[in-house]
């Protein structure tokens, strides 16, 4: 019985470009009290694996976070499976934007101690006691108030490519960097303010919302499904637009227009720009904005130093990685004294 993946990224994309079949890219996520989280994972794995389902799955015991691709022809047979399940009938899907066929390729289905890291031992709030869900109609017009504090729960690499006008914007890389500076920030205002959420699909604002109402706070709200559903309410129903520029998102699109401007710079050279990269020093690998001429100019690289040692072999690389730690301060993504025109 198979229960991990066994292809590489490269033989399943590969397999994707035999198929030449489309697919579509779906988030989505639900709070719940999961008893036995290995055998979830495994009833999963199993039943989604034949579907050709590929993405970043986590589950714990307080629920599931799920970012995947499906191939349209198998979305009715996948969302019967999801109806299938108690807890995630009728579950909200985010469908992307943008669609890319090898937004992922593999499928990973991980057991985690919370679905969000959050940084937090408190276990006498509720995580399901959470803010009111506001549409994109409801969202634009409480965030036009007086009497509101508008927050993006987002880190700062997504929020400098991409933010709604007027937005708190906490200059943090983690989820958990976030709650206690934003507590911090609006301490004082439990009850005359409105206290306004966002993020990319709503699963942070979701459990801060419930943070926060923790905390005291009254007025507290959530958008409704992240800026993902909010890009395509905005669509259908003709609304105004107050998101300036992409959308980051976790996969190999690394980010998605959901308006023309952009509201960002090459960190190498300044120039406008908007588009993330992965420095192809694999020894670095780390994540900025770049721009094609920085691109052309340094091999796809973030520094000198890191394009010398992108130019030599495979095995001269391999040779030098030897023996070092791959610590995730590595990978830190947008920080380093080498991006000359990070904001």
């Amino acid at each position: 019985m198979q229960l991990y993946n066994k292809l590489s990224a490269e033989e399943r994309a590969a397999l994707i470009d035999e198929a030449g079949e489309d697919r579509l890219t779906i988030s989505f996520y639900q709070y719940h009290q999961i008893k036995n989280t290995e055998v979830f994972r495994n009833h999963l794995f199993l039943n989604w694996d034949p579907m050709d389902v590929l993405g970043r799955i986590y589950v714990a015991s307080e629920g599931i976070n799920a970012q995947l691709s499906v191939p349209a022809k198998n979305f009715n047979d996948f969302k019967t499976h999801l109806d299938s399940i108690d807890f995630l009938k009728d579950v909200r899907l985010n469908i992307a934007v943008e669609q890319d066929n090898k937004s992922f390729l593999k499928l990973k289905v991980k057991i985690r101690t919370k679905i969000v890291a959050d940084g937090l031992n408190d276990d006498t709030f509720d995580v399901t006691d959470i803010g009111v869900h506001l549409k994109a109609k409801e969202f634009n017009d409480i965030i036009e108030k007086d009497d509101t504090i508008l927050i993006d729960m987002r880190n700062h690499y997504e929020s400098e490519i991409g933010h709604f006008k007027n937005a708190d914007t906490p200059d943090v890389d983690t989820f958990r960097d976030s709650l206690p500076i934003i507590t911090d920030s609006i301490k004082g205002h439990e009850e005359d303010r409105n206290i306004v959420m966002y993020c990319t699909g709503g699963i942070r604002c979701e459990k801060a919302s419930a943070y926060f109402k923790h905390q005291g706070f009254k007025n507290v709200f959530q958008l409704e499904g992240g800026i993902i559903n909010y890009a395509r309410q905005v669509d259908s129903e003709g609304l105004e637009n107050k998101f300036l520029g992409k959308n980051f998102v976790f996969d190999h699109r690394k980010s998605e227009r959901i308006s023309d401007v952009i509201i960002s710079n090459c960190h190498q050279c300044g120039e406008t720009c908007d588009t993330h990269v992965n420095c192809a020093n694999q020894a670095c690998h780390l994540l900025f904005i770049q721009c094609d001429n920085c691109k052309s100019k340094m091999d796809n690289c973030c520094s000198d130093e890191c394009k010398e040692v992108n130019a030599l072999s495979a095995e001269e690389q391999k040779e030098l990685r030897k023996g070092k730690h791959a610590s995730n301060k590595i990978f830190k993504k947008g920080r380093s004294e080498v991006l000359k025109f990070k904001k």
